[in-house]
């Protein structure tokens, strides 16, 4: 059996249908996202309902909205009618997701919603179909064909449902003005928390373990500061402590393939004017960026007057776990 070619299949069929759904965005999805975007700032929530492959795909656009600061909640369709619909206020939005928009379950409990003052979301593949009917906003999640050899197995249509719910929400995360520092007071565990909460002067080496030297120091005794403190770099400062430059065990190979008695010449002469540099009080990611974009290993950390407090080491970061 050809596994390779029956795959490229599946995702030929699913690269398809998604292309389909974008080619067919309309003004219904405008709509979708405005409706979303005044509930969530009038306070109300986003109340989502599925069943099946479509309760699974809707868990995780709800979590995909709560973890960019739309606020969701699922449903259970058939815990609804038990008490659940406690979950539900005046002035929420219920998105409703349903291949066929005739799922029995789902449909037993509109009545119920109906009571409240909420606008309901269907996103489901049948245009005329009960669920579409009774809502005030139809998103088109049809497709041709499954990616199941049968056309029977929710593949193609579950993959236009995710695609469709991460649509809203990028979109939303974007009307909103959503902000990497939105996003890492949802997210302070792991990486992205590390790197977007952490400020500059939690990760850098502090004072006392930066090697710091005046322009007039000879590079044998800037190499000997160096050695002591395990550090790939040195910062030349003046005498009222301003930061002038920098020189990095890397400028001592180079300068020395050309010079042996480079160790006799001072740090003044050989150290990069106008290092890089990174205020103590910024985010950490920012460290990230400025490393990845310069090239280089090391960043100079200063305080308000610009004079040097720490350096970072990009050896650090892998330790700290921020790469």
């Amino acid at each position: 059996m050809d596994y390779l070619g029956k795959a490229r299949r599946v995702l030929e069929i699913e690269i398809f249908e998604i292309q389909r759904l974008r080619d067919r965005l309309d003004d219904n999805f405008a709509r979708a996202v405005e409706l979303i975007k005044e509930t969530v700032e009038t306070r109300g929530k986003v109340v989502v309902l599925g069943v099946g492959k479509s309760g699974h795909i809707g868990a995780k656009i709800a979590a995909t909205l709560t973890s960019t600061g739309s606020p969701a909640v699922v449903l259970d369709s058939l815990n609804a009618l038990h008490g659940d619909l406690g979950m539900v206020s005046d002035g929420d939005v219920v998105l409703a997701l349903s291949t066929s928009g005739e799922t029995e379950e789902l449909l037993r409990i509109l009545p119920a919603i109906a009571r409240f003052q909420v606008k309901i979301i269907a996103m489901c593949g049948v245009r005329d179909s009960t669920l579409a009917q009774n809502a005030h906003v139809f998103l088109d999640a049809n497709v041709e064909q499954e990616a199941c050899p049968l056309n029977l197995a929710p593949t193609s249509s579950t993959t236009a449902m995710l695609a469709l719910g991460d649509a809203i929400a990028m979109v939303l995360l974007e009307a909103r003005g959503f902000q990497k520092e939105d996003f890492a007071r949802f997210h302070p565990a792991g990486m992205i928390g590390r790197s977007l909460l952490l400020r500059v002067h939690q990760i850098m080496r502090p004072r006392a373990a930066l090697a710091l030297v005046a322009p007039d120091t000879p590079i044998t005794s800037v190499l000997k500061t160096m050695t002591g403190l395990r550090a790939g770099a040195a910062v030349v400062a003046d005498a009222e402590g301003q930061l002038l430059g920098i020189f990095t065990h890397g400028d001592f190979v180079r300068h020395f393939q050309n010079d042996p008695r480079v160790g006799e010449r001072l740090v003044a002469d050989l150290m990069t004017l106008n290092p890089v540099t990174i205020h103590q009080d910024k985010l950490a990611v920012e460290v990230l960026n400025l490393l990845e974009r310069h090239r280089i290993d090391d960043l100079v950390v200063v305080d308000d007057r610009g004079a040097p407090v720490g350096i970072v080491d990009s050896q650090d970061l892998t330790k700290l776990k921020l790469l």
